[in-house]
């Protein structure tokens, strides 16, 4: 390794930690490779177990006969039944697949889904959260999992897509917090400018200056200490809106946010005079 302006080896003897031979195409990737798909903790046993297909074909696609396919058949079923053996693996395999369908209705992406999972395990394997609700406790980890990540969703959020009280889901994140003994970071509004303008189709400008909104709300610790997040997300998107003429009516930009009209007008008029905006007229 040397630098490219003056030519100084910084380091010699350097190691290839990849596979020692070369593919050109993804055919020849596949079938070079000596190693399956990596660990994946949103799967029960981290996907390294086998699966036996359910569809009743050969490798060449032949269909198999009738004792075959009866014979295939047990052997699905029984190994089925080994992936699963105990009673911290039947938790996994419910709570893995709970959380495989929030995530897909929340649209959450695969970092998130993985740290969710993580927490989920970590409280189970330690047994740190017996006779409790799989569905809470799983919505409790991809909301932590969520905020750790910084790309919040709220609880009003997560319990319209899950079978489980937003009280409740709430109860349970309180309890992971204090098992895992995890540092939560302070919701910050900014943090949901970019879901928020892109549910409302706003252009990039709007999200440029409701950032500079924010940022100047936070030299003034009275306009976020103890406000909702999203309501100050949603009242400077407002009023960046009108700033910029791209008018969006506060019912919309309050329904995108999952806060009421009254708190967006609130927040609206503290930040306002607070900051001394200067509005044009409508």
């Amino acid at each position: 390794m040397i630098c490219s302006s003056c030519g100084l080896v910084v380091s010699d003897h350097r190691i290839d930690t990849g596979p020692e031979w070369r593919a050109f195409t993804s055919d020849e990737k596949d079938a070079r490779s000596r190693t399956g798909a990596p660990t994946n903790y949103s799967i029960h046993d981290k996907g390294l177990s086998t699966m036996i297909d359910w569809r009743d074909h050969d490798s060449q696609g032949k269909r198999f006969s009738a004792k075959k396919r009866s014979e295939i058949y047990r052997l699905r079923k029984w190994q089925i039944r080994t992936r699963v053996h105990s009673s911290v693996d039947r938790n996994l395999a419910q709570a893995m697949s709970e959380l495989d369908r929030l995530a897909s209705q929340l649209g959450l992406n695969k970092a998130i889904k993985e740290l969710a999972a993580l927490l989920y395990r970590k409280l189970i394997i330690k047994r740190l959260a017996r006779s409790r609700s799989i569905d809470a406790m799983v919505g409790a980890a991809i909301y932590a999992a969520c905020r750790l990540r910084e790309a919040p969703r709220s609880l009003e959020e997560i319990s319209r897509h899950s079978r489980v009280s937003k009280k409740k889901i709430g109860q349970h994140y309180r309890l992971l917090v204090e098992k895992l003994k995890l540092r939560m970071p302070i919701s910050d509004p900014a943090n949901y400018v970019p879901r928020f303008i892109t549910m409302l189709g706003l252009p990039g400008k709007v999200q440029q200056k409701v950032i500079e909104i924010l940022e100047a709300a936070k030299k003034q610790r009275s306009l976020v200490t103890g406000r909702d997040p999203r309501g100050l997300a949603a009242a400077a998107i407002y009023i960046a809106s009108i700033l910029l003429d791209h008018r969006v009516t506060q019912r919309a930009i309050a329904s995108a946010a999952g806060v009421t009209e009254v708190t967006v007008r609130n927040r609206y008029k503290e930040l306002v005079l607070k900051l001394g905006i200067t509005m044009a007229p409508p």
